[in-house]
Protein backbone atom coordinates (compact mmCIF):
# COMPACT_ATOMS: atom_id res chain seq x y z
CA UNK A 1 0.00 0.00 0.00
CA UNK A 2 1.31 3.44 -0.92
CA UNK A 3 1.04 6.01 1.85
CA UNK A 4 0.47 9.73 1.75
CA UNK A 5 1.14 12.31 4.44
CA UNK A 6 -1.53 13.59 6.81
CA UNK A 7 -1.65 17.02 5.16
CA UNK A 8 -2.19 15.37 1.76
CA UNK A 9 -4.92 13.15 3.17
CA UNK A 10 -6.67 16.13 4.71
CA UNK A 11 -6.61 17.90 1.37
CA UNK A 12 -8.53 14.92 -0.06
CA UNK A 13 -11.01 15.04 2.81
CA UNK A 14 -11.51 18.76 2.30
CA UNK A 15 -12.16 18.24 -1.42
CA UNK A 16 -14.90 15.78 -0.52
CA UNK A 17 -16.63 18.08 1.94
CA UNK A 18 -15.15 16.97 5.28
CA UNK A 19 -14.10 19.87 7.51
CA UNK A 20 -10.47 19.94 8.71
CA UNK A 21 -8.70 22.40 11.03
CA UNK A 22 -7.29 25.57 9.49
CA UNK A 23 -3.60 25.28 8.65
CA UNK A 24 -1.08 23.91 6.18
CA UNK A 25 2.28 22.16 5.69
CA UNK A 26 5.55 23.81 6.68
CA UNK A 27 8.96 22.70 5.43
CA UNK A 28 10.96 25.18 7.48
CA UNK A 29 10.54 27.05 10.77
CA UNK A 30 9.82 30.32 8.99
CA UNK A 31 6.90 28.75 7.11
CA UNK A 32 5.54 27.48 10.43
CA UNK A 33 5.72 30.99 11.86
CA UNK A 34 3.88 32.48 8.86
CA UNK A 35 1.08 29.88 9.09
CA UNK A 36 0.69 30.59 12.80
CA UNK A 37 0.47 34.31 12.05
CA UNK A 38 -2.22 33.70 9.45
CA UNK A 39 -4.25 31.56 11.84
CA UNK A 40 -3.93 34.12 14.61
CA UNK A 41 -4.55 31.65 17.42
CA UNK A 42 -2.70 28.89 19.33
CA UNK A 43 -1.51 26.15 16.98
CA UNK A 44 -0.47 22.53 17.03
CA UNK A 45 2.62 21.39 15.11
CA UNK A 46 2.61 17.76 13.93
CA UNK A 47 5.61 16.00 12.41
CA UNK A 48 4.65 14.42 9.09
CA UNK A 49 6.09 10.97 9.72
CA UNK A 50 4.56 7.54 9.18
CA UNK A 51 4.46 6.30 12.75
CA UNK A 52 1.71 5.87 15.33
CA UNK A 53 1.64 7.46 18.76
CA UNK A 54 3.24 10.72 17.66
CA UNK A 55 2.17 12.62 20.78
CA UNK A 56 3.80 10.09 23.11
CA UNK A 57 6.97 10.26 21.00
CA UNK A 58 7.15 14.04 21.31
CA UNK A 59 6.36 14.58 17.64
CA UNK A 60 3.37 16.82 18.33
CA UNK A 61 3.96 20.20 19.94
CA UNK A 62 1.75 23.15 20.88
CA UNK A 63 2.52 26.84 20.44
CA UNK A 64 0.72 29.89 21.79
CA UNK A 65 2.30 32.41 19.40
CA UNK A 66 4.04 32.62 16.01
CA UNK A 67 7.38 33.09 17.76
CA UNK A 68 6.84 29.92 19.78
CA UNK A 69 5.71 28.10 16.63
CA UNK A 70 9.01 29.09 15.00
CA UNK A 71 10.95 27.76 17.99
CA UNK A 72 9.02 24.48 18.25
CA UNK A 73 9.24 23.91 14.48
CA UNK A 74 13.00 24.31 14.61
CA UNK A 75 13.16 21.63 17.30
CA UNK A 76 11.01 19.18 15.31
CA UNK A 77 12.43 19.64 11.82
CA UNK A 78 15.48 17.48 11.30
CA UNK A 79 14.71 15.23 14.24
CA UNK A 80 15.41 11.57 13.40
CA UNK A 81 12.42 9.22 13.26
CA UNK A 82 12.91 5.65 12.00
CA UNK A 83 16.43 6.73 11.02
CA UNK A 84 15.14 9.50 8.75
CA UNK A 85 14.89 13.23 9.46
CA UNK A 86 11.57 15.03 9.87
CA UNK A 87 11.24 17.21 6.76
CA UNK A 88 7.68 18.55 7.04
CA UNK A 89 5.25 19.70 9.72
CA UNK A 90 1.50 20.24 9.63
CA UNK A 91 0.68 23.48 11.43
CA UNK A 92 -2.99 23.75 12.42
CA UNK A 93 -5.27 25.76 14.67
CA UNK A 94 -5.57 24.24 18.12
CA UNK A 95 -9.17 23.41 18.94
CA UNK A 96 -11.10 23.00 22.19
CA UNK A 97 -12.17 19.37 22.42
CA UNK A 98 -15.62 18.24 23.57
CA UNK A 99 -15.53 14.69 22.15
CA UNK A 100 -13.56 12.29 19.97
CA UNK A 101 -14.77 9.59 17.57
CA UNK A 102 -13.20 7.14 15.13
CA UNK A 103 -14.11 6.28 11.53
CA UNK A 104 -12.28 3.90 9.26
CA UNK A 105 -12.60 2.05 5.97
CA UNK A 106 -10.48 -0.98 5.14
CA UNK A 107 -10.50 -3.64 2.44
CA UNK A 108 -11.27 -6.88 4.26
CA UNK A 109 -9.32 -9.77 2.73
CA UNK A 110 -11.50 -12.32 4.51
CA UNK A 111 -14.80 -10.81 3.38
CA UNK A 112 -13.33 -9.62 0.08
CA UNK A 113 -15.13 -6.30 0.26
CA UNK A 114 -14.78 -2.91 1.97
CA UNK A 115 -15.55 -2.77 5.67
CA UNK A 116 -16.57 0.41 7.50
CA UNK A 117 -15.85 0.82 11.21
CA UNK A 118 -17.14 3.50 13.56
CA UNK A 119 -16.37 4.01 17.23
CA UNK A 120 -17.99 6.41 19.68
CA UNK A 121 -14.60 6.61 21.38
CA UNK A 122 -11.67 7.91 19.35
CA UNK A 123 -8.03 8.60 20.04
CA UNK A 124 -4.94 6.42 19.98
CA UNK A 125 -5.20 2.68 20.41
CA UNK A 126 -8.47 2.00 18.61
CA UNK A 127 -7.81 -1.76 18.91
CA UNK A 128 -7.60 -1.48 22.69
CA UNK A 129 -10.72 0.72 22.79
CA UNK A 130 -12.64 -1.91 20.83
CA UNK A 131 -11.71 -4.56 23.41
CA UNK A 132 -12.34 -2.37 26.44
CA UNK A 133 -15.56 -0.74 25.16
CA UNK A 134 -17.14 -3.20 22.69
CA UNK A 135 -20.48 -1.40 22.83
CA UNK A 136 -18.90 1.73 21.39
CA UNK A 137 -18.00 -0.02 18.14
CA UNK A 138 -20.08 -0.70 15.01
CA UNK A 139 -18.99 -2.15 11.69
CA UNK A 140 -20.50 -3.18 8.42
CA UNK A 141 -19.31 -4.54 5.08
CA UNK A 142 -20.37 -2.84 1.88
CA UNK A 143 -21.41 -4.28 -1.47
CA UNK A 144 -19.98 -2.04 -4.15
CA UNK A 145 -23.16 -2.44 -6.17
CA UNK A 146 -25.22 -1.09 -3.24
CA UNK A 147 -22.87 1.66 -2.12
CA UNK A 148 -22.93 3.32 1.30
CA UNK A 149 -25.60 5.93 2.03
CA UNK A 150 -26.54 8.21 4.89
CA UNK A 151 -29.17 5.86 6.31
CA UNK A 152 -26.55 3.07 6.38
CA UNK A 153 -24.23 5.38 8.30
CA UNK A 154 -27.02 6.56 10.60
CA UNK A 155 -27.95 2.99 11.49
CA UNK A 156 -24.34 2.20 12.32
CA UNK A 157 -23.86 5.21 14.54
CA UNK A 158 -27.17 4.69 16.33
CA UNK A 159 -25.92 1.27 17.50
CA UNK A 160 -23.20 3.03 19.51
CA UNK A 161 -25.73 5.12 21.43
CA UNK A 162 -25.36 8.40 19.53
CA UNK A 163 -28.47 10.21 18.31
CA UNK A 164 -29.77 13.62 17.26
CA UNK A 165 -27.64 16.28 15.60
CA UNK A 166 -24.40 14.50 16.46
CA UNK A 167 -25.61 11.37 14.68
CA UNK A 168 -26.44 13.34 11.53
CA UNK A 169 -23.09 15.14 11.50
CA UNK A 170 -21.11 11.94 12.04
CA UNK A 171 -23.14 10.06 9.43
CA UNK A 172 -22.37 12.81 6.92
CA UNK A 173 -18.64 12.48 7.62
CA UNK A 174 -18.80 8.69 7.33
CA UNK A 175 -20.49 8.86 3.91
CA UNK A 176 -18.01 11.46 2.68
CA UNK A 177 -15.10 9.35 3.93
CA UNK A 178 -16.52 6.47 1.87
CA UNK A 179 -16.64 8.71 -1.21
CA UNK A 180 -13.06 9.84 -0.58
CA UNK A 181 -11.81 6.28 -0.32
CA UNK A 182 -13.66 5.25 -3.48
CA UNK A 183 -12.38 8.17 -5.54
CA UNK A 184 -8.71 7.67 -4.67
CA UNK A 185 -8.97 3.84 -4.59
CA UNK A 186 -7.72 3.60 -1.02
CA UNK A 187 -6.87 0.32 0.65
CA UNK A 188 -7.57 2.02 3.98
CA UNK A 189 -8.80 5.43 5.12
CA UNK A 190 -9.05 6.47 8.76
CA UNK A 191 -10.04 9.60 10.63
CA UNK A 192 -8.82 9.30 14.19
CA UNK A 193 -10.06 11.27 15.85
CA UNK A 194 -13.11 12.91 14.42
CA UNK A 195 -13.06 15.86 16.78
CA UNK A 196 -16.15 17.50 18.23
CA UNK A 197 -15.35 21.03 19.38
CA UNK A 198 -16.95 22.88 22.27
CA UNK A 199 -18.71 24.96 19.61
CA UNK A 200 -20.41 21.87 18.18
CA UNK A 201 -18.26 21.49 15.03
CA UNK A 202 -17.11 18.10 13.77
CA UNK A 203 -13.69 18.03 12.07
CA UNK A 204 -11.09 15.49 10.96
CA UNK A 205 -8.29 16.13 13.47
CA UNK A 206 -6.04 13.40 12.05
CA UNK A 207 -6.23 11.00 9.12
CA UNK A 208 -4.33 8.15 7.52
CA UNK A 209 -4.94 7.13 3.91
CA UNK A 210 -3.13 4.42 1.96
CA UNK A 211 -3.65 3.83 -1.76
CA UNK A 212 -3.78 0.49 -3.53
CA UNK A 213 -0.40 -0.04 -5.20
CA UNK A 214 -2.02 -1.12 -8.45
CA UNK A 215 -4.19 2.00 -8.59
CA UNK A 216 -1.43 4.58 -8.11
CA UNK A 217 -0.83 5.05 -11.84
CA UNK A 218 -4.43 6.20 -12.21
CA UNK A 219 -3.96 8.99 -9.67
CA UNK A 220 -1.02 11.20 -10.65
CA UNK A 221 -2.73 14.04 -8.76
CA UNK A 222 -1.76 12.33 -5.49
CA UNK A 223 1.94 12.84 -6.19
CA UNK A 224 2.92 9.33 -5.09
CA UNK A 225 6.45 8.66 -6.34
CA UNK A 226 6.69 4.99 -5.37
CA UNK A 227 3.80 2.52 -5.34
CA UNK A 228 5.16 0.53 -2.42
CA UNK A 229 4.66 0.54 1.32
CA UNK A 230 7.50 2.30 3.11
CA UNK A 231 7.76 3.48 6.70
CA UNK A 232 9.06 6.84 5.51
CA UNK A 233 8.49 9.21 2.60
CA UNK A 234 10.57 8.02 -0.38
CA UNK A 235 14.12 9.31 -0.53
CA UNK A 236 15.70 10.63 -3.72
CA UNK A 237 17.70 7.43 -4.18
CA UNK A 238 14.56 5.33 -3.75
CA UNK A 239 12.79 7.41 -6.38
CA UNK A 240 15.72 6.99 -8.78
CA UNK A 241 15.79 3.23 -8.25
CA UNK A 242 12.02 2.87 -8.63
CA UNK A 243 12.01 4.79 -11.91
CA UNK A 244 14.67 2.44 -13.26
CA UNK A 245 12.78 -0.67 -12.18
CA UNK A 246 9.39 0.35 -13.56
CA UNK A 247 10.89 0.94 -17.01
CA UNK A 248 12.89 -2.31 -17.22
CA UNK A 249 10.94 -5.58 -17.15
CA UNK A 250 14.01 -7.85 -17.01
CA UNK A 251 14.43 -9.35 -13.57
CA UNK A 252 13.79 -7.60 -10.27
CA UNK A 253 15.43 -4.55 -8.75
CA UNK A 254 14.18 -3.52 -5.32
CA UNK A 255 15.97 -0.78 -3.36
CA UNK A 256 15.05 0.73 -0.02
CA UNK A 257 17.15 2.85 2.30
CA UNK A 258 17.04 1.67 5.88
CA UNK A 259 19.04 4.60 7.19
CA UNK A 260 19.85 7.92 5.57
CA UNK A 261 22.19 9.91 7.80
CA UNK A 262 25.43 8.18 8.71
CA UNK A 263 29.18 8.69 8.31
CA UNK A 264 32.21 6.62 7.49
CA UNK A 265 33.42 4.70 10.51
CA UNK A 266 29.94 4.13 11.97
CA UNK A 267 29.90 0.53 10.67
CA UNK A 268 27.26 0.85 7.97
CA UNK A 269 27.34 -1.62 5.09
CA UNK A 270 25.76 -1.35 1.65
CA UNK A 271 23.75 -4.54 1.16
CA UNK A 272 23.06 -6.20 -2.19
CA UNK A 273 20.99 -9.38 -2.08
CA UNK A 274 19.37 -11.77 -4.54
CA UNK A 275 16.25 -13.56 -3.36
CA UNK A 276 14.26 -12.78 -0.22
CA UNK A 277 15.09 -15.66 2.13
CA UNK A 278 18.79 -15.80 1.36
CA UNK A 279 19.05 -12.03 1.61
CA UNK A 280 17.45 -11.99 5.06
CA UNK A 281 19.84 -14.70 6.24
CA UNK A 282 22.77 -12.75 4.85
CA UNK A 283 21.69 -9.51 6.53
CA UNK A 284 21.46 -11.36 9.83
CA UNK A 285 25.00 -12.65 9.28
CA UNK A 286 26.51 -9.20 8.74
CA UNK A 287 24.57 -7.74 11.65
CA UNK A 288 25.99 -10.45 13.92
CA UNK A 289 29.41 -9.05 13.02
CA UNK A 290 28.34 -5.74 14.58
CA UNK A 291 27.40 -3.85 11.39
CA UNK A 292 24.30 -1.91 10.44
CA UNK A 293 22.51 -2.21 7.11
CA UNK A 294 22.36 1.06 5.17
CA UNK A 295 19.98 -0.28 2.52
CA UNK A 296 18.21 -3.38 1.32
CA UNK A 297 18.65 -4.20 -2.37
CA UNK A 298 17.41 -7.22 -4.29
CA UNK A 299 18.38 -8.03 -7.87
CA UNK A 300 16.87 -11.42 -8.62
CA UNK A 301 14.84 -13.14 -11.32
CA UNK A 302 17.90 -13.34 -13.59
CA UNK A 303 18.38 -9.61 -14.25
CA UNK A 304 20.74 -8.36 -16.96
CA UNK A 305 24.20 -7.10 -16.05
CA UNK A 306 23.01 -3.55 -16.70
CA UNK A 307 20.41 -3.77 -13.92
CA UNK A 308 22.95 -5.15 -11.42
CA UNK A 309 25.33 -2.35 -12.45
CA UNK A 310 22.75 0.34 -11.77
CA UNK A 311 21.84 -1.23 -8.43
CA UNK A 312 25.50 -1.24 -7.39
CA UNK A 313 25.96 2.38 -8.48
CA UNK A 314 23.01 3.48 -6.37
CA UNK A 315 24.24 1.52 -3.35
CA UNK A 316 27.70 3.08 -3.67
CA UNK A 317 26.24 6.57 -4.00
CA UNK A 318 25.31 6.40 -0.31
CA UNK A 319 28.10 8.33 1.30
CA UNK A 320 29.64 6.82 4.39
CA UNK A 321 29.38 3.06 3.94
CA UNK A 322 32.34 1.09 5.30
CA UNK A 323 31.84 -1.95 3.12
CA UNK A 324 29.78 -3.63 0.39
CA UNK A 325 28.16 -6.99 1.12
CA UNK A 326 26.52 -8.99 -1.66
CA UNK A 327 24.87 -12.25 -0.71
CA UNK A 328 21.62 -13.96 -1.61
CA UNK A 329 20.02 -17.34 -1.94
CA UNK A 330 22.31 -18.90 -4.55
CA UNK A 331 19.49 -19.45 -7.02
CA UNK A 332 20.62 -21.87 -9.73
CA UNK A 333 18.62 -20.16 -12.48
CA UNK A 334 20.42 -16.85 -11.98
CA UNK A 335 23.31 -16.36 -14.40
CA UNK A 336 25.83 -15.06 -11.93
CA UNK A 337 28.32 -14.02 -14.58
CA UNK A 338 25.93 -11.20 -15.46
CA UNK A 339 25.85 -10.11 -11.83
CA UNK A 340 29.65 -10.19 -11.73
CA UNK A 341 29.99 -8.04 -14.85
CA UNK A 342 27.54 -5.47 -13.50
CA UNK A 343 29.43 -5.27 -10.23
CA UNK A 344 32.82 -4.99 -11.93
CA UNK A 345 31.70 -2.11 -14.13
CA UNK A 346 30.20 -0.25 -11.16
CA UNK A 347 33.18 -0.91 -8.88
CA UNK A 348 35.63 0.26 -11.52
CA UNK A 349 33.70 3.41 -12.43
CA UNK A 350 33.49 4.34 -8.76
CA UNK A 351 37.12 3.33 -8.11
CA UNK A 352 35.76 1.31 -5.20
CA UNK A 353 37.44 2.53 -2.03
CA UNK A 354 35.81 0.21 0.52
CA UNK A 355 36.12 -3.57 0.88
CA UNK A 356 33.52 -5.71 -0.88
CA UNK A 357 32.60 -9.33 -0.31
CA UNK A 358 30.18 -10.84 -2.82
CA UNK A 359 28.67 -14.33 -2.67
CA UNK A 360 27.76 -15.26 -6.25
CA UNK A 361 26.17 -18.64 -5.71
CA UNK A 362 24.32 -20.23 -8.58
CA UNK A 363 24.61 -20.86 -12.30
CA UNK A 364 28.07 -20.07 -13.76
CA UNK A 365 29.39 -19.24 -10.29
CA UNK A 366 32.96 -20.36 -11.06
CA UNK A 367 33.26 -18.02 -14.03
CA UNK A 368 31.50 -15.23 -12.13
CA UNK A 369 33.80 -15.37 -9.10
CA UNK A 370 36.88 -15.56 -11.32
CA UNK A 371 35.78 -12.53 -13.34
CA UNK A 372 34.89 -10.51 -10.26
CA UNK A 373 38.18 -11.03 -8.49
CA UNK A 374 40.42 -10.86 -11.56
CA UNK A 375 38.98 -7.61 -12.91
CA UNK A 376 39.02 -5.74 -9.59
CA UNK A 377 42.55 -6.53 -8.41
CA UNK A 378 43.80 -2.97 -8.99
CA UNK A 379 41.00 -1.24 -7.07
CA UNK A 380 41.76 0.63 -3.83
CA UNK A 381 39.16 -1.46 -1.99
CA UNK A 382 39.70 -5.21 -1.68
CA UNK A 383 37.12 -7.37 -3.48
CA UNK A 384 36.51 -11.04 -2.72
CA UNK A 385 34.06 -13.39 -4.41
CA UNK A 386 32.54 -16.56 -2.99
CA UNK A 387 30.19 -19.33 -4.12
CA UNK A 388 26.97 -20.93 -2.88
CA UNK A 389 28.79 -23.45 -0.67
CA UNK A 390 30.50 -20.62 1.22
CA UNK A 391 28.19 -19.82 4.16
CA UNK A 392 26.86 -16.29 4.51
CA UNK A 393 28.30 -16.20 8.05
CA UNK A 394 31.80 -16.89 6.70
CA UNK A 395 31.43 -14.21 4.03
CA UNK A 396 30.27 -11.69 6.62
CA UNK A 397 33.28 -12.49 8.80
CA UNK A 398 35.59 -11.99 5.82
CA UNK A 399 34.09 -8.55 5.17
CA UNK A 400 34.64 -7.63 8.82
CA UNK A 401 38.29 -8.68 8.55
CA UNK A 402 38.79 -6.71 5.31
CA UNK A 403 37.18 -3.59 6.81
CA UNK A 404 39.50 -3.92 9.80
CA UNK A 405 42.53 -4.13 7.51
CA UNK A 406 41.35 -1.16 5.44
CA UNK A 407 40.97 0.98 8.55
CA UNK A 408 44.61 0.36 9.42
CA UNK A 409 45.89 1.37 5.98
CA UNK A 410 46.94 4.85 4.93
CA UNK A 411 44.03 7.05 3.88
CA UNK A 412 46.04 8.33 0.90
CA UNK A 413 45.34 5.35 -1.32
CA UNK A 414 45.96 5.77 -5.01
CA UNK A 415 42.88 5.82 -7.17
CA UNK A 416 42.93 3.79 -10.34
CA UNK A 417 43.64 5.84 -13.43
CA UNK A 418 41.06 4.13 -15.61
CA UNK A 419 37.50 5.04 -16.23
CA UNK A 420 36.00 3.62 -19.40
CA UNK A 421 33.81 6.72 -19.51
CA UNK A 422 36.82 8.63 -20.85
CA UNK A 423 36.15 6.90 -24.14
CA UNK A 424 33.22 9.26 -24.71
CA UNK A 425 35.59 12.21 -24.50
CA UNK A 426 38.54 10.90 -26.45
CA UNK A 427 37.18 8.51 -29.08
CA UNK A 428 38.57 9.61 -32.43
CA UNK A 429 36.24 7.56 -34.64
CA UNK A 430 33.18 6.80 -32.45
CA UNK A 431 30.50 4.40 -33.63
CA UNK A 432 27.46 3.54 -31.55
CA UNK A 433 24.14 1.71 -31.37
CA UNK A 434 21.25 1.94 -28.94
CA UNK A 435 20.27 -0.75 -26.49
CA UNK A 436 17.07 -1.14 -24.47
CA UNK A 437 18.25 1.19 -21.70
CA UNK A 438 21.48 2.76 -23.00
CA UNK A 439 23.96 2.64 -25.85
CA UNK A 440 27.20 0.90 -26.85
CA UNK A 441 30.05 3.05 -28.19
CA UNK A 442 33.15 1.82 -30.04
CA UNK A 443 36.26 3.80 -30.93
CA UNK A 444 36.97 2.37 -34.37
CA UNK A 445 40.38 4.03 -34.39
CA UNK A 446 41.39 1.75 -31.54
CA UNK A 447 39.42 -1.19 -32.92
CA UNK A 448 41.44 -1.07 -36.14
CA UNK A 449 44.66 -1.80 -34.26
CA UNK A 450 43.15 -4.45 -31.98
CA UNK A 451 44.50 -7.95 -32.59
CA UNK A 452 42.23 -9.95 -30.28
CA UNK A 453 38.83 -8.70 -31.54
CA UNK A 454 37.70 -9.96 -28.16
CA UNK A 455 34.43 -8.00 -28.32
CA UNK A 456 33.13 -10.35 -31.01
CA UNK A 457 34.04 -13.55 -29.18
CA UNK A 458 32.70 -12.32 -25.83
CA UNK A 459 29.36 -11.01 -27.09
CA UNK A 460 26.91 -13.35 -25.35
CA UNK A 461 23.92 -12.37 -27.47
CA UNK A 462 25.74 -12.47 -30.81
CA UNK A 463 24.78 -8.98 -31.96
CA UNK A 464 28.27 -8.09 -33.22
CA UNK A 465 30.26 -9.19 -36.26
CA UNK A 466 33.43 -8.06 -38.01
CA UNK A 467 33.34 -5.95 -41.15
CA UNK A 468 36.76 -5.14 -42.59
CA UNK A 469 38.27 -5.77 -39.17
CA UNK A 470 35.88 -3.51 -37.28
CA UNK A 471 32.96 -4.45 -34.98
CA UNK A 472 29.54 -3.72 -36.48
CA UNK A 473 26.00 -4.80 -35.69
CA UNK A 474 25.02 -8.24 -36.91
CA UNK A 475 21.31 -7.49 -36.41
CA UNK A 476 19.16 -4.49 -37.35
CA UNK A 477 19.68 -1.49 -35.08
CA UNK A 478 15.96 -1.47 -34.23
CA UNK A 479 16.19 -5.03 -32.93
CA UNK A 480 19.23 -4.21 -30.81
CA UNK A 481 17.34 -1.29 -29.28
CA UNK A 482 14.33 -3.46 -28.46
CA UNK A 483 16.42 -5.88 -26.39
CA UNK A 484 18.38 -7.81 -28.99
CA UNK A 485 21.46 -6.55 -27.17
CA UNK A 486 21.04 -7.96 -23.66
CA UNK A 487 23.42 -5.41 -22.13
CA UNK A 488 25.68 -8.17 -20.80
CA UNK A 489 28.61 -5.68 -20.64
CA UNK A 490 31.05 -8.33 -21.90
CA UNK A 491 32.23 -6.23 -24.84
CA UNK A 492 33.35 -3.36 -22.60
CA UNK A 493 35.02 -5.41 -19.87
CA UNK A 494 36.80 -7.88 -22.14
CA UNK A 495 37.90 -5.08 -24.46
CA UNK A 496 39.41 -3.23 -21.55
CA UNK A 497 41.41 -6.16 -20.23
CA UNK A 498 42.13 -8.11 -23.41
CA UNK A 499 41.69 -5.60 -26.21
CA UNK A 500 42.47 -1.96 -26.98
CA UNK A 501 40.10 -0.29 -24.49
CA UNK A 502 37.85 0.85 -27.30
CA UNK A 503 34.36 -0.15 -26.08
CA UNK A 504 32.02 1.50 -23.59
CA UNK A 505 28.45 0.68 -22.59
CA UNK A 506 26.67 3.82 -21.43
CA UNK A 507 23.85 3.10 -18.97
CA UNK A 508 22.32 6.36 -17.71
CA UNK A 509 20.83 6.60 -14.24
CA UNK A 510 18.61 9.69 -14.42
CA UNK A 511 18.87 11.78 -11.28
CA UNK A 512 22.12 10.26 -10.03
CA UNK A 513 24.54 13.14 -10.49
CA UNK A 514 27.65 11.00 -10.15
CA UNK A 515 26.53 8.96 -13.14
CA UNK A 516 26.10 11.79 -15.61
CA UNK A 517 28.25 10.88 -18.59
CA UNK A 518 30.21 13.51 -20.47
CA UNK A 519 28.62 14.46 -23.75
CA UNK A 520 30.45 15.22 -26.94
CA UNK A 521 29.80 18.38 -28.95
CA UNK A 522 26.93 17.95 -31.39
CA UNK A 523 29.23 17.91 -34.40
CA UNK A 524 31.30 15.09 -32.89
CA UNK A 525 28.46 12.71 -32.07
CA UNK A 526 29.32 9.13 -32.94
CA UNK A 527 28.08 7.58 -36.17
CA UNK A 528 25.78 4.57 -36.08
CA UNK A 529 27.20 1.10 -36.48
Amino acid sequence: MARINEYQGKALLRENGIAVPEGGPAFCAEEARRIAERIGAPVVLKAQVWVTGRFAKGLIRFAQSPAEAYEKAGALLGRMVNNFPVECLLVEKRLAVAGEYYAGIIISDTRQRPEIIFSAKGGTGIEEIAVKYPGSLARTSVKLSDGFREYHAGNMIRKTGISGAAQRSLADILVKLWKTARRCEARSAEINPILETTEGQFLAADCRITIDDYAVFRHPELGIDIAREFDHPPTELEKIAYDLEKNDYRGTFYFIQLEKCFRKGEKYVGFHGAGGGGSMMSMDAIQRQGYRIANFTDTSGNPPASKVYRAAKIILSQGGIDGYFGSGSGVASQEQVNSARGLVKAFREEALGVPAVVRLGGNMEDEAVGLLTRYTEDLPGAVEGYKKDDPAAFCAKRLDELIGKAARKSKNQKRIEYTSRDLLRHAKVPREFKTLTGRVVFDHDRCASCESKICIASCDCGVLRLNEGLPVLAIPAEKAARGGCTECLACELECWFKGRKGAFVELPIPGLAENESPRQPEQDQGARL
